[in-house]
């Protein structure tokens, strides 16, 4: 028998003030996409926004539904509209943060499974990594360098 070991690091900033300016402003962006979230079932709302490799933030939110498994995370609603209307640009990083109608969201949140997934799909397909960035209702920034520290054993073209 072998033992595998599978290490990730997460960087943790206790303020956003120590992070780059254009980080902060990612940042900000996905926290303005809250607003846009649409989550009357759960009161789990949750922003996303991307930078790519030309500049531009794009951002998205949940889109929940009454039939569960029709729901839109905002992680997957950013990504396909930085395919849609900037297929050759290169998604560098993701910043993505919650809040919660219930209770303060003070931890961040990572990535469900499917976002994780397609996280590792779009880095396999620009050949870069995408740098991931989670915070909640407090100042804690969570900063991880790639989908593929969020899903190590990820399934891939590889095995089709």
């Amino acid at each position: 028998m072998n033992r595998k070991t599978i290490v990730t690091e997460i960087l943790c900033f206790e303020n956003p003030a120590e992070l780059p300016e254009e980080t902060q402003q990612l940042l900000l962006e996905a926290k303005n996409a809250l607003e846009k979230s649409y989550s009357p079932y759960s009161g789990f709302s949750v922003g996303a926004a991307l930078r790519l490799s030309n500049g531009v933030l794009l951002s998205g939110a949940n889109f929940e539904n009454a039939s569960y498994p029709l729901c839109l995370c905002a992680e997957r609603v950013a990504l396909a509209a930085a395919a849609a209307q900037h297929p050759n640009e290169v998604i560098l990083e993701i910043a993505i943060t919650v809040a919660y109608s219930r209770k303060p969201a003070l931890q961040p949140a990572a990535p469900c499974g499917a976002c994780r997934q397609v996280i590792l799909e779009v880095e396999n397909k620009q050949n870069h990594p995408i740098k991931i960035l989670l915070q909640g209702e407090s100042e804690t920034v969570l900063e991880i360098a790639s989908g593929k520290d969020l899903l190590p054993l990820g399934f891939d073209g590889g095995w089709l």
